[in-house]
């Protein structure tokens, strides 16, 4: 039967371990060699608790004022379709109904009344 031995680690270990980490400009792999942690995530999880800002991993954007001009023009592009596509949603619901009501006020279905009405139902 195999002994399985649990390291457990200072709290002040920890983070005098992310201070290294972030001040020594080592990477994450040299602290771990260094310190002998063999857990994959064990870092990580320190730096997150123990680390400033600096320490984690950041996407900065960074955009040209026209950049930023064409999104704002492509937001309200596609504010302004959203809402036509509503009003179109709209009428195209109400015209079926209508279409459904005039059909059984004529008795027929609404199949019918579109071979009786022909291509008169365009718009």
């Amino acid at each position: 039967m195999y002994k399985t031995t649990i390291v457990r680690y200072s709290e002040s270990f920890k983070m005098e371990l992310v201070r290294e980490y972030e001040n020594s400009g080592l990477t994450k792999s040299a602290i771990k060699r260094k310190y002998g942690i063999k857990g994959g995530a064990t870092l990580n999880n320190w730096l997150l608790k123990y680390g400033s800002r600096s320490s984690e991993n950041k996407i900065i954007r960074v955009e040209s004022k026209k950049e930023r001009d064409r999104l704002k023009e492509l937001e309200a592009e596609n504010k302004r379709l959203k809402e036509v596509l509503a009003d179109q949603t709209v009428k195209v619901i109400t015209q079926e109904s209508f279409l459904e009501v005039f059909a059984q006020e004529q008795g027929l279905t609404v199949d019918e009344l579109k071979k009786k009405l022909g291509g008169k139902l365009s718009k």
